[in-house]
């Protein structure tokens, strides 16, 4: 993402802190997820970078089904490293309408390119408005995000094709 991108709240950029990007063209659950919407109301969820560097090298990665519908907090997927495993939550409730299988395939992708091809599963909320209000705008969550930076004392790093 370069400097020119426009998030939706119409500020420009990726945030960068202890080597850990924000990009601000993102919505976040000021956890570990973060969601792009998409045209047809559906949202594409992954997980953020300071999340993939807590994780570690993922090395195994397995999606619920598409067509499955699930609870806020409930995983989407789970992701498992030499260090961790643990589910990915929805944010919202709503229905799974895609996985990203080149995950499937290549697991650590994750720890490469946590907002771009390592997009984990496309997720369509039962009700959109509640479903904006789950999530944060980029711009707004970078104060919040750097505070789980600090308070899990995390040092991003990506690892490398």
């Amino acid at each position: 993402m370069s400097d020119a991108d426009t998030d939706a709240t119409g500020t420009t950029g990726t945030t960068e802190y202890r080597g850990c990007e924000i990009p601000t063209d993102r919505w976040y659950d000021l956890d570990y997820v973060w969601a792009v919407p998409r045209e047809d109301g559906s949202f594409t969820l992954g997980i953020t970078d300071p999340a993939q560097t807590m994780a570690g090298r993922v090395q195994y990665a397995k999606f619920k089904k598409p067509g499955r519908h699930q609870s806020a907090g409930k995983p989407v997927a789970r992701l498992e490293s030499g260090k961790w495993a643990g589910g990915i939550p929805a944010p919202f409730d709503g229905t799974i309408e895609a996985i990203n299988e080149a995950v499937g395939r290549q697991p650590d992708i994750v720890n490469v390119d946590p907002y771009g091809e390592a997009w984990l599963v496309v997720f369509r909320p039962d009700n959109p408005d509640e479903a904006w209000q789950r999530l944060t705008p980029g711009s707004e969550a970078v104060e919040a995000l750097q505070g789980w930076i600090d308070r899990y004392d995390v040092q991003c790093m990506r690892c490398a094709d």
